[in-house]
Order: structure tokens, then C-alpha cells, then sequence
């Protein structure tokens, strides 16, 4: 190991002390708890809750059935939108999609906690597996879905529903995606993502085939051949590199990797863990990775971004909790370089503005970080795969508002479109709408 990553070691906290710092970020409301806060739900005629909801939620309709305590159809409201509502309950930016347009949300007031509502109702169907929906009649069509994350499960169980049977094509061994292998573990406890998507294949019509890759196990191609449609979902799964030199050393790691190990660890006390961390990004990964790598037991965490804090790709609330967890975050700062110290890695950061023409340029100012870690957060990418024939933007597919592709029976959503939005809220959207336009297609031949 080199002198870089001679402080890196697990066991920096306790057992108890780090089952404390991973219990659930928000603890599911009681029966009285949602009674109280769904009375104060204005119950809107034009419901700009339901407006900034990309699943488009009836979410008044939910509530009013929560306060009849008739969490069923509650449920039923939510799941036939969202089918991974169970998941966006636990993981939706909330404060700036729904809570942030319900009417409630004043200065002298707060927004009606919806994510927290939308938990209480939903949590029983999954913790009783009780199925809400069943299939039609089976049309004889056979659809392929390439990746098991929230698109591709969202359409394989739309497909389902409507009488299609499904094929899914997953690289990994656990279906999921994102919500399984890279959101921050105490925002989904208790293997929650993984009963989520045992609910959805519970529906029937759904073949799941683990560990085969487009362009290793099959092609595009071939599965044209076979198949009456295809949903292409594939996520992004290369990550976006600093373009640096030494970038390479080690203890300049991937947020993406680390936090799968985690996610996939049994013991998290066993993760070695650096005692100075340096996070290079702004985003949703970014938070996630500093805050759990503080609660862990690492003593100095410090988010670097380039630009200033309302640009900042994580939501307000998101950077709130960082702080909250001591983590610091420093802006108007980009990584010039990175080098390896007898006192481990050190990473030259230079300040940064906008120009008078929009543009970032640096100020000639800059300072230096000793790290033992300097975690890379700054975004993801499409990997290599082999999508001849379909129109491609900015290394993404281009879909139309059906979600096809320029390929005939080829359909496309989730981060791996042009417009993906890194949500899961919006993949499940995709996978949704792209569902209805091949069942559409199918049956009109």
C-alpha cells in the first residue's frame, strides 16, 4: 500500500455508532402522525402538487384516502403512476418537486410533508406483499428490457400489467439500479430495495436474466430479431473522470464504487474508511458520499465544486444535511492537481468564477488539501455500448415524447436518454410512458 493510504482502515467507529448514523434519515410517521398532517392538506381543485409530480400523482386523492384510514386505495393511487413510489417516498427531492409547489409552502408556513405521507400509505402493501394489480389477458407479444434499474422495471411492469410478457436484461447480479447499488444507505434501510422489486416481478409475465451485458452475452441486434419490442434502460455506468495527472494513484477512488461496496457490505465497520476525505462534485452523489463517509468515522470531509451553492446539482436540503453531519463544503473551487506526499495525497485546488461571458475561468488563486481519499463525484456517462443505428446527443439517446428512439421497435428512458434528469422519479416516468407507446404500437400492429 502506498504512503498515500496508510491512514485508510476500517473499524473507526463502533458497532452501535454506526448503526445509529445509518437508521432511517426520516422515520416513518405513525397512524397519528399522518392523520394530523393529512388534515392539512388543502386538497387543491388544480393541485400543483400533482402538477410538479413527473409521475403525476394524484396526490390530493391519496391523501384524502389516507384520512379515510383507506390506505389500500391509497396505495392503489400511488403505485398505478409510481410503481417504485415506495422507493421516491424514501429518495424523491421532494422539497423540489411536490412540497416545493404545494401551496402550504410560505414563510409563515410549511409544505404538507407528501414524501413522508406517501411512505405511510405505501409501506404496508410491501411489508404484506399485498398485490394490487393482476394481468390481462395475454396478447402473445414478447418485449426485451435492457437494464433492471427504475426505467426498465417501471416498463416490465406496465408491459406486464397490460398482458406483454417481459424479458429483462440485467448486468448485475440484483435487479434495481441505482436504488440498489448507489444511494446513501440510510435513506433506504432494512433491504427495502429489494423488496420493492420482488413486489413489481410479483405481478407474473416478468424473466429476469442477471449478469449478461449488451454487447458481451447479446446485441441489439439479436434481441430485434427475437423480440416484438425492446426497452432500452441502461443507466450510466462509466464515470466521468477529473483529467488529471496521478489520477490513478491510489486513494483516488469512485463515489459510484465505494458507495456499491457499501451498499453490498454486511459489515460496514469492516469498509476501510480514510481520515481526511476530499469530494470532488456537487451532486446527489457527491452529499452522499461525504456524509457517509463522516459517519463512518472519517474525522475531515470536504466537498470541492466549481461553482456556487444555488448551482449546486444536490438539493438545498441535501447540502443542509452535509453540513449538519460536519461535513464542509467549499465552492468556487476546481481541481488543478493531484499529487502524493510522505503525509498522503494532496490536491491543489484553484479558484473559480464565471466570466463576463457565462463561462467558468479560473482566478489564478488556489489552495492545497492533504487527503487520504479524494473521491470522484462529478457525473456519470453512457458506457461503450454497441447502439449502432440509433441517433445519439451528447453521448445519450435521443428519444421523442413516446420514448422511441430513431430505431424502429426500439424504445429508450431513464439516465441513458438525452433529457435524463438523474432521478428515479423520472426513470420510473419513462419506463411508464414508453410502456403505454409499445403496448399502443403492439396492438395496433
Amino acid at each position: 500500500m502506498s504512503k498515500a493510504n496508510n491512514n485508510i482502515r476500517p473499524g473507526r467507529l463502533g458497532p452501535a455508532e454506526i448503526e445509529k448514523n445509518f437508521s432511517d434519515l426520516h422515520p416513518p410517521l405513525s397512524r397519528s402522525e399522518a392523520l394530523i398532517e393529512a388534515d392539512r392538506c388543502y386538497f387543491c381543485y388544480d393541485a400543483p402538487c400533482t402538477t410538479a409530480c413527473p409521475t403525476g400523482i394524484d396526490i390530493p386523492g391519496f391523501i384524502q384516502k389516507i384520512r379515510s384510514d383507506n390506505l389500500r386505495g391509497s396505495a392503489r393511487t400511488i403505485l398505478q403512476e409510481n410503481i417504485m413510489g415506495g422507493m421516491c417516498a424514501r429518495v424523491c427531492p421532494t422539497e423540489i418537486l411536490c412540497e416545493e409547489a404545494c401551496v402550504r409552502n410560505t414563510h409563515e408556513d410549511k409544505p404538507v410533508e407528501i414524501g413522508l405521507l406517501q411512505r405511510y400509505a405505501t409501506d404496508p402493501v410491501f411489508s404484506d406483499n399485498t398485490q394490487l394489480f393482476s394481468r390481462a389477458a395475454s396478447t402473445g407479444k414478447k418485449v426485451a428490457v435492457i437494464g433492471g434499474g427504475p426505467a426498465g422495471l417501471s416498463c416490465a411492469h406496465r408491459l406486464a400489467v397490460l398482458g406483454h410478457d417481459v424479458v429483462v436484461y440485467n448486468r448485475d447480479d440484483k435487479l434495481g439500479g441505482l436504488n440498489e447499488y448507489g444511494i446513501a444507505a440510510y435513506k433506504t434501510v432494512d433491504n427495502f430495495a429489494q423488496r420493492e422489486v420482488d413486489y413489481i416481478l410479483s405481478i407474473g409475465g416478468i424473466e429476469v436474466r442477471t449478469g449478461v451485458s449488451l454487447g458481451s452475452e447479446f446485441s441489439l441486434q439479436e434481441l430485434r430479431d427475437e423480440y416484438d419490442a425492446v426497452f432500452i434502460g441502461l443507466g450510466l455506468a462509466a464515470v466521468n473522470e477529473l483529467g488529471l495527472d496521478n489520477e490513478d494513484l491510489e486513494g483516488v477512488e469512485s463515489a459510484i464504487d465505494y458507495i456499491r461496496d457499501l451498499r453490498q457490505s454486511d459489515d460496514l465497520g469492516e469498509l476501510p474508511v480514510g481520515s481526511r476525505v476530499v469530494v470532488i462534485g456537487g451532486g446527489m452523489t457527491a452529499i452522499d458520499i461525504a456524509v457517509q463517509s463522516k459517519r463512518l468515522g472519517a474525522e475531515q470531509v470536504t466537498i470541492a465544486y466549481r461553482r456556487g451553492a444555488g448551482q449546486m446539482g444536490a438539493s438545498e436540503f441535501e447540502q443542509k444535511l452535509a453540513q449538519t453531519s460536519g461535513v464542509a463544503i467549499r465552492h468556487w473551487v476546481v481541481p488543478k492537481s493531484i499529487a502524493e506526499t510522505d503525509d498522503g495525497l494532496q490536491i491543489e485546488l484553484q479558484g473559480s468564477q464565471l466570466g463576463d461571458d457565462g463561462r467558468l475561468q479560473t482566478t489564478g488563486e488556489s489552495t492545497t488539501l492533504l487527503a487520504d481519499v479524494i473521491f470522484k463525484a462529478i457525473g456519470q456517462k453512457m458506457g461503450g455500448h454497441d447502439l449502432d443505428g440509433i441517433e445519439m446527443e451528447r453521448g445519450r439517446i435521443v428519444v421523442d415524447e413516446n420514448r422511441a428512439t430513431s430505431l424502429e421497435g426500439v424504445w429508450a428512458g431513464g439516465d441513458c436518454g438525452v433529457d435524463g434528469e438523474d432521478l428515479t422519479v423520472s426513470a420510473v416516468q419513462d419506463g411508464k410512458v414508453a410502456a403505454i407507446a409499445i403496448d399502443r404500437s403492439l396492438r395496433n400492429g
